[in-house]
């Protein structure tokens, strides 16, 4: 196995349950504990993990970008359980957007039952899952590849996107707050997304219950914009409250 994937193994195993355990994952991997110290070092100076007395805990940190291939293993029935619920908004005839988000990828397989849909991302991975779906028409963004991840950003991209109207857009964020917003931890990503809201009729937010009340860095958009947020439990009485009162849809 080369370091680079025990690294992602060991950061996919951060995001799920929080910590590691040097000795622990030096049977796991049967490699010298040194080894996995200095791949916690490692993690560490990249600022996705922090490393503790014999062992490290996940970097909670909001604005660091977890690759690509850590986060698609991560969380995969909680993504699932989202993407479902969005698939049941889909229709056969629908015109969709989708981001370069894990959960979108699991909201374009949980639609590939539907008909004559005609999808744009900026997702590659997207554009792979569907490379074989027929009776379908699906548009990629182009653009630059964003660096440790499978997408497709820029000025191009955007300008694709916003050449465009469709009947239902599917974003996630990093996070989620009453007074700040939707929020994301790069401007490369925040610009398409925001390109891709402002392109739909109606608006998706995917998030997972851990990112409501969270700041990252870049503001994305104000709730308002929301039409409707998918989630994977029911958040706090405050949320619940404020989006019976500004008509945004919560389903949990």
């Amino acid at each position: 196995m080369l370091a680079i994937e025990r690294r992602n193994m060991i950061l996919a195993r951060l995001q799920s349950e929080g910590k590691v355990i040097v000795a622990d994952l030096s049977r796991e991997f049967d490699v010298t504990e040194e080894t996995i110290r200095r791949d916690l070092e490692k993690l560490d100076n990249e600022g996705l993990a922090k490393k503790t007395y014999g062992g490290a805990v996940l970097n909670q940190n909001l604005n660091t970008d977890v690759p690509f291939n850590v986060r698609k293993r991560s969380n995969v029935e909680l993504k699932q359980r989202i993407a479902e619920k969005i698939a049941a908004l889909i229709q056969d005839g629908d015109f969709l957007m989708l981001d370069a988000s894990t959960t979108a990828i699991h909201v374009a397989k949980s639609i590939k039952n539907r008909k004559n849909i005609t999808l744009i991302t900026n997702s590659v991975e997207i554009l792979l899952e569907l490379s074989d779906k027929e009776g379908w028409n699906v548009l990629s963004t182009g653009g630059v590849l964003k660096q440790g991840s499978l997408s497709l950003v820029g000025s191009s991209a955007e300008r694709m996107i916003r050449g465009y109207h469709v009947d239902l857009a599917v974003c996630s964020s990093k996070g989620i707050d009453l007074n700040m917003g939707v929020t994301e931890s790069n401007e490369k990503d925040s610009e398409i997304k925001r390109a891709i809201f402002s392109s739909a009729n109606h608006k998706v937010l995917a998030i997972d219950s851990t990112k409501f009340d969270r700041i990252s860095f870049v503001r994305v958009y104000d709730l308002d914009e929301v039409d409707t947020i998918v989630t994977d439990a029911p958040p706090s009485e405050r949320w619940i409250d404020y989006c019976k009162q500004h008509n945004i849809e919560l389903i949990y």
